[in-house]
């Protein structure tokens, strides 16, 4: 059976996240869904990440095994025409040996975080940014964010619904960049990139962070909040709005577009 692997985008609002669930709507279901339209024999397929409720993507990555060929343009085009009207597109289809698979295969995660200072509410980024309604002081979310680079245990800075055998992980970037947009408010952008990370991981980052750049937490409670491996130390989680899974990265011999 040939394999294609799906570059996915979605809009989160509607979804109680990527990973099917009773009675609610996620991405997953969505994707089956045109599938079985072209194919009746699929089953559950396979994503890179299982974003939040609420959370967007614009990169995500999943695989699936179809009775016969297709030419990956027309499988794209015609997953589209399916998933109307729901806010997910099939960027491209891509033929994938059988020895890909949209999470094994990864060795690299990048989301991004969208912060807009304004006091005015957002109209139309509402539900792709957080809002908030202060100045944040960008050099010392830096500061802050320095401590949390390299491989820890982030106890911390993982939900106790959390799934994943081991706490300890190794983030490579966080970057923070700031852009003055006028009176659409000035844009704050967190973007993080690891092989993986946990459950609320990256919100767990951000509101933490926000705290430092609202004056509110010293930067070096962070190191503080890490080392405690507590989640009590753990600052407010940012709300899912802001986040975006938009990059997996995977070795070169499987041909996917970074």
């Amino acid at each position: 059976m040939p394999r294609f692997a799906l570059i996915i985008e979605y809009h989160g609002a509607p979804f109680a996240g990527w990973q099917r669930q009773k009675d609610q709507p996620s991405v997953q279901e969505s994707v089956e869904r045109a599938l079985r339209r072209l194919d009746a024999s699929v089953g559950a397929i396979a994503a890179a990440g299982r974003t939040d409720a609420g959370v967007h993507a614009a990169r995500q990555v999943a695989h699936v095994d179809l009775a016969r060929e297709w030419e990956p343009f027309r499988l794209s085009e015609a997953l589209n025409w399916h998933l109307k009207p729901e806010p997910v597109a099939i960027v491209q289809a891509v033929r994938v040996p059988d020895t890909f698979h949209a999470r094994f295969s990864a060795v690299e995660r990048r989301y991004l975080y969208r912060v807009v200072e304004r006091r005015a509410p957002l109209v139309h980024e509402n539900g792709l940014a957080w809002r908030v309604g202060r100045r944040l002081d960008v050099e010392a979310m830096r500061a802050g964010a320095a401590h949390l680079l390299g491989r820890h245990d982030f106890t911390t800075f993982r939900s106790s619904i959390c799934q994943a055998d081991s706490p300890v992980k190794t983030l490579d970037a966080l970057e923070i960049e700031a852009e003055e947009r006028g009176l659409a408010g000035r844009e704050i952008r967190f973007r993080l990139r690891a092989r993986s990370f946990l459950h609320n991981q990256v919100r767990s980052f951000v509101g933490t962070l926000e705290r430092v750049g609202a004056g509110g937490w010293p930067p070096e409670r962070v190191r503080d909040a890490l080392a405690a491996r507590d989640r009590a130390a753990c600052g407010p989680v940012a709300p899912p709005d802001g986040l975006s899974l938009v990059g997996v990265g995977y070795p070169p011999e499987f041909g996917l577009p970074d």
